[in-house]
């Protein structure tokens, strides 16, 4: 149902992560975000947009400070800039600053220079918005992560973990990205969590930078590994004397098809032996490995989004602006990038998503071939307006084609085969209104 006239509706939107040293600069969805606020610039809704943390990767230009960082994106992105002011003549836009953006907070340039533009920059960690007699928070949410939490709140030396992992890692494949065989050591951003980089970096060296000769010798192996080290443990077995294995047999049937059969006993042979021998080493360091994980988690050394529900802090933080203040029923955030709605008793939990590209890792199941990292778009932008019951959140999907089928080496298309993510965005909640309350002021 569309919001009655005069009736306020937010868009939101986050983590567009534009700007960038070197490869970082590119801009994949630029023409579909162009196209959006030229959507918005028509609207003859009561709309204001709000930019919720992290438009911008400021921590990723590394030969640049301060508001020079503005003059940069001004200069590399003049589209962007000339329709966020057409835009902004209609509809009012508000930008709050993220993590990778917190300069934004830190100088009152910045306020001035986006004034042009007629973007609102609020420096603030979050702000309150009225939807009939309800409210939304806003923030971008890395407060509520501790390796990116800012305890100084402005200061532009702030300099949490997450800084240094963009500016020594992100930053840096920004740089290296074009050296690769493909350019895609500048999709870094697009891997999360941040713990299954090394896993990734794996990944992408076997399918797109080892030697292709090598790949393909090494791929058979690693294909037929579970069966040649099921084969090395009969085997093992049958010396032992415990069972017995059609070894001659074998040979011998292999033997009919000449120097083809040869070959492949040869290659059987070698296969069995190299799986006995992992297979011999592998056994001690699993059970060191677990016994090692076991101590960590007991511990709580390290707690990461791959081991802790990634939603917990959130459903803290917005349970406790719930209570604080009652009219507030919907809390909006971005930072994890995991678009979704949360029903949590006083209200909803909300994400905006990503405009990044997005990656699904999707396991062998033969073998034990590297995980694939399927790349994909989930653009969207998220919608609240007062509904008969109460307020509506939905999500509005921005169509993008799938990546180039280059982005992924013909190993990595063979082995997704049927197996392709499809994403879907949250279906339209309704939060409603249980009691009558003020209509809640804006504040800032």
């Amino acid at each position: 149902m569309a919001a009655a006239a005069g009736d306020p509706v937010y868009y939101v939107i986050s983590d567009l992560h534009i700007g960038g040293d070197e490869q970082l600069e590119e801009v994949e969805f630029l023409d579909e975000l162009l196209a959006f606020l030229e959507r918005l610039e028509t609207t003859d809704e009561d709309a204001e947009l709000i930019i919720n943390g992290d438009a911008f990767g400021l921590w990723e230009f590394t030969r640049i400070d301060g508001i020079e960082k503005f003059d940069a994106l001004e200069g590399t992105y003049p589209k962007l800039f000339t329709q966020l002011r057409a835009t902004g003549e209609n509809v009012p836009i508000t930008l709050l600053p993220g993590n990778h953006d917190h300069e934004l907070a830190a100088y009152d340039e910045y306020v001035e220079r986006f004034a042009e533009y007629n973007v609102d920059l609020v420096q603030e960690k979050s702000i309150s918005r009225p939807v009939g007699e309800q409210a939304i928070h806003f923030e971008h949410g890395h407060q509520h992560d501790s390796n990116n939490r800012i305890e100084d709140w402005g200061n532009p030396h702030a300099s949490p973990l997450g800084y240094y992992y963009n500016t020594q890692v992100t930053s840096r494949a920004g740089q290296l990205s074009e050296r690769g065989r493909y350019n895609w050591l500048k999709d870094v951003q697009a891997v999360t969590p941040t713990e299954r980089m090394p896993v990734w970096l794996f990944s992408k060296y076997f399918y797109r930078e080892m030697n292709p000769l090598m790949r393909y010798a090494l791929v058979p192996f690693l294909l037929v590994f579970n069966i040649s080290a099921l084969l090395a443990v009969l085997a093992g077995l049958d010396l032992a004397g415990i069972v017995s294995l059609p070894v001659d047999q074998t040979e011998a049937y292999l033997g009919q098809f000449g120097l083809a059969g040869t070959a492949v006993w040869f290659l059987l042979a070698i296969n069995i032996g190299v799986a006995g021998l992992l297979v011999l080493v592998g056994i001690p360091v699993y059970f060191l490995k677990r016994d090692v994980r076991k101590t960590i988690d007991r511990f709580g050394v390290f707690e990461t989004d791959i081991t802790v529900d990634p939603e917990k802090p959130y459903v803290a933080a917005a349970r406790d602006v719930f209570d604080e203040r009652p009219e507030t029923t919907v809390f909006c955030y971005g930072h994890t990038h995991r678009p979704g709605v949360r029903d949590i008793g006083d209200g909803l939990l909300v994400n905006s998503g990503t405009w990044l590209k997005r990656l699904h890792r999707r396991d062998g199941i033969i073998g034990i071939l590297p995980p694939v990292f399927y790349p994909s778009y989930q653009l969207c932008a998220v919608r609240i307006a007062p509904a008969d019951a109460g307020v509506a959140v939905e999500y509005e999907e921005i169509q993008k084609p799938s990546p180039s089928p280059e982005e992924l080496t013909l190993t990595e298309r063979l082995l997704t085969l049927g197996r392709k993510p499809d994403p879907e965005l949250p279906d339209r909640t309704v939060v409603e209104q249980t009691e009558t309350v003020q209509p809640a002021e804006p504040a800032e």
